[in-house]
């Protein structure tokens, strides 16, 4: 049967076509028969009872420089459609939260991926505290002495903006940088949030590792090599990325979280997890899966267009 399906997210004519997983999602879409109609989040609109997006239909290929041609603007009554991507890149601020109260006007009757709800209410770095004995040890503060504190208990931290992405504003601290109460100024003259904290785990340099799971399974993996000097292993900023394997402890750490995902309609989801500890629950815009399928051959967009379907027909019976 063919779905009508909208895509929330940034321009996707900037998007790349090797890494984008909102892009092969969409692909994998289109080869089973589904329409799609692409709107940027400043394109939601809520009116008089009805919610509407400003966008256009797409038609996608894998063709450098001439990936997606466009059909005219126009408004779409969203309710009208079967499946909405909640896809656009964090920071997961105010205006991102916007859309998913917005969103949760329509779903669960049209279905919403990932559950708007539990996206505002699971943020990444804030889900990992529900899972104590799978993290390494955290803080979430804005109080200079108690994150000194922390860091002389654990000699070396890691301190990233608690609604960031992408690797972007994340600093290792040694005990020795005499740079902890500057680097909290500056954070603390752009934002009012905490800052999250974390025990420096330094085995980060043989890898952060991405994995994937569909409906609370975990599907594979793929490992992020930081660049020669940096502490970051995120793509966005130069990580490498490699083939590599689930250990029994990684499985271990899916098989807690995974009916957790399932339970909160939470269908694609990518966790970093660094010499066995889980440090993110990536639920807004995860990315990996291209370079899954390129690796293993693991075609994960056709295994969520799968849960996506099943979660459908669910619905269905149970009007």
């Amino acid at each position: 049967m063919s779905l009508r399906v909208a895509l929330q997210m940034d321009p996707i004519e900037h998007v790349s076509i090797d890494a984008d997983s909102t892009f092969r999602i969409g692909l994998e879409a289109e080869a089973r028969g589904h329409r799609l109609f692409q709107y940027t989040p400043d394109g939601l609109i809520f009116d008089e009872g009805r919610l509407l997006a400003r966008g256009r239909d797409v038609t996608l290929r894998r063709e450098q420089g001439n990936h997606v041609s466009f059909g005219e603007w126009r408004i779409a009554d969203l309710s009208g459609f079967d499946v909405i991507w909640l896809r656009q890149d964090p920071p997961f601020d105010m205006s991102y939260v916007t859309t998913t109260h917005l969103l949760d006007r329509v779903h669960p009757d049209v279905l919403v991926v990932n559950d708007p709800f539990w996206v505002r209410n699971l943020p990444e770095k804030l889900f990992v505290l529900d899972f104590p004995q799978l993290t390494p040890p955290t803080m979430i503060a804005r109080d200079v002495e108690s994150i000194r504190a922390f860091r002389a208990r654990h000699d070396e931290i890691i301190i990233k903006p608690l609604y960031g992405n992408g690797g972007a504003g994340v600093f290792h601290l040694p005990q020795a940088d005499a740079n902890l109460s500057s680097l909290l100024e500056l954070f603390g003259g752009i934002t009012r949030e905490p800052v999250i904290v974390q025990k420096y785990l330094p085995a980060v340099v043989k890898g952060d590792k991405r994995i994937i799971l569909v409906d609370g399974e975990a599907v594979g993996a793929i490992n992020r090599i930081p660049a020669q000097g940096e502490a970051r292993s995120n793509m966005h900023v130069g990580g490498r990325p490699e083939k590599v394997g689930l250990t029994e402890r990684e499985r271990e750490i899916c098989a807690t979280i995974g009916p957790v995902l399932r339970e909160k309609g939470l269908i694609f989801v990518g966790i970093d997890v660094i010499d066995g500890w889980l440090t993110e629950i990536n639920v807004t815009s995860p990315t990996g899966i291209q370079e899954l399928e390129r690796f293993d051959g693991i075609n994960a967009a056709a295994l969520i267009w799968e849960a996506i379907e099943r979660r459908r027909a669910a619905g269905a019976a149970a009007r």
